[in-house]
């Protein structure tokens, strides 16, 4: 074998190497994927029972309810469509009708199984992704705080 035959099969060996490195890793992590949707998308999309999703939008106000335990019901909108949400636990302190909120969990009969809510931290934050299926709705009003925030990131 040549130099420049080693060369090369050295070279091919190293791809082959990190392509498989890469497969592998991403075979490792397609059940920790989640996708976001707003309310509109993930009614538009059809997606197979047992998806996991995160959902994100504004709590619709007047859809609160708490029952016995730690059971919440809530409706997450993004002003266009809505999304019923089961969530058993305690919620964010922030969490509060007509504020933006993140919800992951599993679709059940069209409603979501939440097991994790995030709400936004303070009046100045909107998780990117809610802001821009806010913006694409043409829900979204952007005021100065909120265009400093996006600059500083």
């Amino acid at each position: 074998m040549t130099r420049k035959q080693r060369r090369l099969a050295f070279i091919g060996g190293a791809l082959t190497v990190l392509m498989v490195a890469v497969g592998l890793s991403m075979f490792a992590l397609r059940d920790n994927i989640v996708f976001f949707y707003s309310p509109t998308e993930l009614q538009a999309k059809t997606l197979a029972p047992g998806t996991r999703v995160r959902i994100g939008g504004l709590v619709k106000n007047g859809t609160l309810v708490k029952s016995d335990g730690k059971q919440v019901r809530f409706v997450v909108t993004d002003t266009n469509k809505e999304i019923p949400v089961t969530y058993n636990g305690i919620l964010p302190d922030l969490f509060r009708e007509g504020q933006g909120v993140v919800a992951e969990g599993v679709m059940v009969n069209g409603a979501l199984a939440a097991d994790n809510v995030l709400a936004k931290h303070d009046e100045k934050y909107m998780p990117r992704e809610v802001a821009d299926a806010l913006k694409k709705q043409g829900v979204w009003q952007e005021t100065k705080d909120t265009a400093k925030a996006a600059e500083r990131k």
